[in-house]
């Protein structure tokens, strides 16, 4: 029998950020499916990140490294092709991982939804009766080799049975996948490897009796293994509850919990005692600096044959270093850790907790300094600023009368066609806009650029034949981080790119006082679009929600009140461009469903304080003027009576990338509703059938005078050739349909 450790390293992370330090991996990707470069380009980039990720957190001190954090697109994915879950129709693509992540010209790709409460997407597992499962362990393994050849150990990462199969919905197929991880464990235990690491960010929401006996069955059976690394249970994103228990009685050796979100265990929970608990007392998720005397306090506070510093989840959600940040505010700055102050927090916790042990008695030690990272920093105490009294809120008239002046304001056609707001950002954009940013190009120039490209963007969907058009947004580097640059309260990053889904990463930015709008934002772009063309062009804002989602947030308010503050500010640019004359305002809140608790009982509050939020930001716009929102990649059927509640007069929403799964559940709304025709994350263009098919489906489900016509999401990803491309083709499956409603 394999010797099974009974210790683990004192300090470690659940993961790391993969993107690189200068998005390395993004530019590699980008090349490679371009035909620029090869796969073994791709692949020499892959190994490059890993290694100096594994020097990086040696460096730092860390005990623990992990392995298998590595992606070159998802994790989620990574885990499809271990066990074999690669559906038939991929397997003679020339690529099929990329096949299964982006498409191909005759392939749609997997569906895409957000990871639990993040920002952050993963590929859906598609497992259906012809799914069979069977190992490949070659990229686990390989890791393993790769950082044993530079000196390292390392312990596998990898997503744990039950939370797969509950994101594939296939827990029915527990037994076969079961078998795929005891022969893992076997190849790990016959390489030499001490621990493994199975996440199961699952747990921490509401499981039923039948998921709970799941993951008693997946751990007694493979705690039974006997030739096998030590099990380490992850846990992230908030307290385990009734799982912790179930988990606890069986065979793991090491379970880890989140005790940012969380809380430390009560002491009578019983079984804990004899685990090790690796602690996550250190954000994943947030940019602030860790109180040392509340992470020294949990881990005091823990039960337990040994307690681990770590992480409350995996780096991935945070930037590299703020090494790049000179041009912070120093006040602010000092507050702030992204991934590598984090480890050095762990790494300087987990050595207080043992000096404290030693040489205190178990007392907790004083001030720690760390590779430069001071741990006793000053907390700043919550706020004590009021938000301003409530400005009364007009609530609108009620939707048949205003869809009554819409109509006759703005004299659309059935089925109109739009898109969500943003058009290509091409390499001009991009070098124009550093260049006026490094003062190599004057501000007066780079706005005649902008307003060249607002031209080009209203002049080409006149030509395509869209009949309500968008500016394109050529002036804005980030739906979210535009507004944090026109609002005070926020503070944007130099470097601090984060990963949102395979090469597409975002700077989220920092809001760390009271939000307010000192001037318009969006008025002057809105305006000049609208002078160059008689049909509507919608004015488009981000919503309260998504703009605090998509932000690091301060953590000395309850959000709601953050969410307020923004509301207000939003409000006021709704005023503006109406009194600007834009007759259609998109407020755009597709964080909507991925600010939803994981636990059901704090559901209802959030969606509460949520819808209210949305409603005030659009709250005094007059019947004649349309509001719009949109809604992407996030399992929204899932809140649909909340985002009818949003009272929007029209909601944009993603469904060709799912399916049209969306439609099973609308046929209650209310309002307008237009489900996506074209999933713009894929480089491939739909053909007219494909769009004609998926809007018979729309027309199945909702009344033609409800059904607007758009692509699933913003088109800043794609090229001008793709997009025009498929804005034809939706253009003429359209015309098609009108001509059946009108003979």
């Amino acid at each position: 029998m394999s010797s099974i450790p009974t210790s683990f390293p004192a300090s470690t992370v659940l993961g790391y950020p993969r993107i690189g330090p200068r998005r390395e991996l993004k530019r590699a990707l980008e090349s490679y499916w371009s035909g620029r470069s090869t796969r073994a380009d791709l692949d020499r980039t892959g190994a490059g990140l890993r290694e100096q990720t594994w020097r990086q957190l040696a460096e730092l001190g860390l005990a623990g490294l992990p392995s298998n954090t590595f992606s070159l697109y998802d994790h989620v994915l990574d885990t499809a092709v271990l066990l074999g879950a690669v559906p038939a129709r991929y397997r003679d693509a020339p690529d099929p991982y990329f096949a299964m992540a982006r498409g191909t010209d005759g392939l749609a790709p997997l569906r895409m939804t957000k990871w639990f409460d993040t920002n952050y997407h993963y590929l859906v597992p598609e497992i259906d009766a012809d799914t069979v499962f069977k190992l490949d362990a070659s990229k686990p393994l390989g890791e393993v080799r790769e950082a044993r050849a530079l000196g390292f150990e390392t312990r596998p990462v990898v997503v744990g049975p039950v939370t797969f199969l509950l994101l594939g919905s296939a827990l029915d197929r527990l037994d076969e996948v079961l078998g795929c991880y005891e022969e893992l464990l076997g190849a790990l235990a016959a390489e030499g490897v001490a621990w493994v690491q199975l996440d199961e960010p699952a747990l921490v929401g509401d499981r039923t009796a039948e998921e709970l006996a799941a993951v008693r069955v997946a751990y007694e059976r493979l705690g039974a293994v006997a030739e096998r690394p030590g099990l380490f249970v992850s846990s992230s994103f908030g307290e385990l509850g009734e799982s912790l228990p179930v988990l606890a009685g069986t065979p793991v050796e090491a379970i880890g919990l989140d005790l940012v979100r969380g809380s430390v265990p009560v002491a009578d929970l019983g079984g804990l005692g004899g685990k090790i608990v690796v602690a996550g007392v250190v954000s994943g998720r947030d940019v602030w600096r860790t109180s040392p005397e509340r992470a020294l306090a949990a881990l005091g506070a823990l039960r337990a044959s040994q307690v681990v510093v770590s992480t409350s989840c995996s780096l991935l959600h945070v930037p590299y270093s703020l090494a790049d940040e000179a041009e912070l505010e120093a006040g602010l700055r000092g507050r702030l850790a992204f991934a590598e102050e984090k480890v050095a927090e762990v790494v300087a916790l987990a050595e207080a907790r043992l000096r404290g042990t030693a040489e205190h008695g178990g007392a907790s030690p004083g001030p720690v300094e760390h590779a430069g990272v001071l741990l006793d920093h000053d907390e700043h105490e919550p706020s004590v600023a009021l938000l301003p009294e409530p400005v009364p809120v007009e609530e609108r008239s009620p939707y048949p009368v205003r869809a009554a002046a819409q109509a006759g304001h703005l004299r659309l056609p059935p089925l109109p066609t739009t898109t969500i707001g943003s058009f290509p950002q091409t390499g001009e954009l991009r070098a124009a806009r550093a260049a006026v940013a490094s003062g190599a190009l004057s501000q007066a120039d780079y706005e005649r650029r902008v307003e060249a490209e607002i031209e080009r963007v209203i002049r080409v969907q006149e030509r395509l034949g869209l009949d309500v058009l968008v500016h394109g947004e050529p002036e804005r580097n980030d739906m979210v981080q535009y507004f944090a640059e026109h609002l005070d309260g926020f503070a944007v990053t130099r470097n601090g790119w984060v990963q949102s889904y395979g090469s597409r990463c975002t700077r989220p930015p920092i809001l760390h006082g009271d939000v307010s709008r000192p001037a318009p934002i969006t008025v002057r772009w809105a305006t000049y679009a609208q002078s160059l063309t008689t049909q509507p062009v919608k004015g488009m804002l981000t919503g309260p929600v998504t703009i605090v989602a998509w932000s690091f947030v301060r953590d000395d308010l309850p959000l709601r009140d953050v969410v307020f503050q923004v509301a207000d500010a939003i409000r006021e640019e709704v005023r503006d461009l109406e009194a600007a004359g834009t007759s259609i305002i998109q407020v755009d809140e597709p964080a909507l469903r991925e600010l939803l608790p994981l636990r059901r009982a704090a559901q209802a509050d959030y969606l509460e304080w949520a819808v209210a939020a949305y409603r005030r930001a659009t709250s005094g716009a007059g019947d004649r003027t349309q509001i719009h929102t949109h809604l992407c990649y996030s399992d929204a059927d899932q809140i649909l009576a909340a985002i009818d509640g949003l009272d929007a007069d029209v909601t944009t929403i993603e469904s060709a990338r799912s399916g049209a799964r969306i439609l099973g559940a609308v046929s209650a709304f209310g309002r307008g509703l237009g489900p996506g025709v074209y999933d713009i994350h894929s480089p491939r263009v739909p053909s007219a059938d494909e769009v004609e098919a998926l809007l018979g489906r729309a027309l199945g489900a909702l009344p033609v005078e409800r059904v607007w016509v758009n692509p699933d999401c913003g088109l800043k990803t794609r090229t001008y050739e793709e997009v025009e491309a498929s804005l034809a083709n939706v253009v003429t499956a359209t015309r098609r349909l009108r001509s059946t409603l009108t003979t």
